[in-house]
């Protein structure tokens, strides 16, 4: 069955309506972040990159591809096969596989001697000669590396850290090796697993075969920028069949990118020309960037039948392979590839609401009681805030947790009010800084347009109150709890993550809750 490219958008659209981004996450761009409420539960974060692969197997499944693996080690002479006579220069850009060679390790009287000076004591001769068969099994391969420490240690009796030190001191031939080179490399492009693939399967599958693998390739670039890393995700497919054409490849990019909501996107013959594609087929497929403007983001074209004809395969093949780091690179709006693939080595930028996150009360009542008594205390003192000391008004009485509790909050001195000014603050996190501050026209803007946490000065030092006056009651005893005047976070009952503060500190931002709050809370025991 023969699609054509609207009926493989369709598909598409059916199959991933619905948001793609769920949640913040420390690694994800602040901008995806913005939307969440402060301190709530949420969903854990898909990497970007990975969020990515994931949609593009279900696109490319919905389409009727099916998922294969396929070689990541390519044996050099593969690379000669498909590239011909190009296969010197694509091989400077390859990894070449290595390994350190298993060395011939001779024992003379001097080594046993030095060995027995590390043990403490003589080797028989049936020890020295089961060291050296131990280590001449090494050397054939019959002993793995990980397992030489602990097979050495059986052979001495010993434990693994002296047999450590004996390698080290005695055998500096383990020190000095160097690795030595494979004809082995670590795939450059998925075609060179997809020839190796097709060879094996089309005489035997039914056709069209339609099969893609989303996966790791290596390329020994000069330098990693913005666009470029020497590790990167290929989503690469191939159709193979008697009726398959370049046109082909132009639906399978046109519904790849559609399912991402792309529609602004473009085809051009490719100038690099690789040789294991016909002349004229290699297409390079771009998607507009808001920074990079067009970026390529895939290639595709029609295998060269010479190239095909290497591994026996006698139909055609239609290749593309998209570049999944910079079409999530799109996607997610980022401008550097090295940023959005590792972000945990790039400073992390908050925004206010995310600072907001990271605020909340040190310390808190949990039972049902405690928190009726820290609204309780809240209601109260905002009602009689103005009232002239001495004053006390009642705020609850009850039972808490088995002991009869009395709460007040009081003014015990003259020509002093029941709240200090600053119990009415709020916070707020205004461009990078934490400020407390009050409905006043000197700081609406910072009410305006910055990003509340929902806590004010009195609800903190309430919870605060309670939270003491709960505790307290548990062993049977009264308090009080006097907070003055506020010039630290941890002086009002709040806490700042740590990271938080780090982003804070490093951006020259502050952090600035000071002010009078003067309030007074007590706890009597009444039974």
């Amino acid at each position: 069955m023969r699609f054509n490219p609207e009926d493989w958008k369709q598909k598409a659209h059916e199959n991933f309506e619905g948001a793609w981004h769920e949640g913040p996450s420390i690694l994800t761009p602040a901008s995806h972040a913005d939307t969440y409420p402060c301190r709530v539960y949420r969903r854990a974060q898909e990497h970007p990159v990975f969020a990515t692969i994931n949609r593009l197997r279900r696109t490319y499944l919905s389409l009727g591809f099916d998922e294969a693996e396929v070689p990541v080690i390519i044996d050099e002479k593969d690379i000669y096969r498909q590239f011909g006579p190009e296969a010197m220069a694509v091989l400077d850009r390859v990894f070449y596989l290595g390994g350190l060679p298993r060395p011939n390790v001779g024992i003379a009287r001097d080594r046993f001697d030095r060995i027995n000076e590390i043990l403490g004591k003589a080797m028989p001769s049936a020890t020295e000669e089961k060291l050296r068969e131990t280590l001449h099994a090494y050397k054939k391969s019959e002993i793995d590396g990980d397992e030489l420490t602990f097979e050495l240690s059986k052979v001495l009796e010993t434990d693994d850290g002296i047999v450590v030190h004996i390698l080290d001191s005695v055998f500096p031939e383990f020190r000095e090796l160097a690795p030595e080179s494979s004809r082995s490399t670590l795939r450059s492009h998925m075609t060179s697993g997809w020839f190796l693939t097709l060879g094996s399967v089309w005489e035997k599958s039914p056709l069209p075969l339609r099969l893609f693998s989303v996966d790791r390739c290596f390329r020994r670039e000069q330098a990693e920028g913005p666009t470029r890393l020497m590790t990167y995700h290929s989503a690469s497919c191939i159709i193979a069949g008697d009726d398959v054409t370049i046109e082909d490849g132009k639906a399978v990019s046109e519904a790849l990118l559609s399912a991402f909501g792309y529609t602004d996107f473009r085809f051009q013959p490719d100038e690099k020309r690789s040789k294991y594609y016909m002349p004229d087929t290699q297409t390079e497929v771009y998607a507009r960037h808001p920074v990079h403007n067009w970026v390529e983001v895939a290639t595709f074209g029609m295998y060269s039948p010479s190239a095909l004809a290497e591994y026996g395969i006698g139909i055609p093949v239609m290749n593309l392979g998209l570049g999944v780091e910079r079409l999530a690179m799109i996607a997610y709006g980022g401008n550097d590839v090295r940023q959005l693939c590792y972000p945990q080595f790039f400073p992390r930028t908050l925004s206010d609401r995310d600072i907001t996150r990271a605020i909340y009360l040190r310390e808190e009542p949990v039972s049902f009681e405690g928190k009726k008594l820290a609204a309780a205390i809240a209601r109260v003192a905002a009602a009689n805030g103005s009232a002239q000391g001495p004053c006390s008004f009642d705020v609850w009485e009850g039972d808490m947790n088995g002991t009869p509790v009395k709460v007040t909050v009081e003014e015990p001195e003259s020509n002093a009010k029941l709240c200090g000014p600053a119990c009415s603050n709020e916070v707020f996190v205004y461009n990078g800084s934490v400020l407390g501050v009050p409905d006043a026209e000197k700081w609406k803007q910072v009410r305006t347009d910055g990003v509340p946490t929902g806590i004010s000065y009195l609800s903190a030092v309430s919870a605060l109150a309670a939270a003491r006056v709960e505790e307290a009651a548990r062993c049977g005893k009264a308090t009080v709890v006097q907070v003055k005047m506020a010039k630290l976070p941890s002086d009002i009952n709040l806490k700042i993550d740590e990271y938080a503060m780090r982003f804070i500190t490093d951006n020259k931002k502050k952090v600035d809750v000071r002010g009078p709050v003067f309030l007074s809370v007590r706890s009597t025991i009444t039974g």
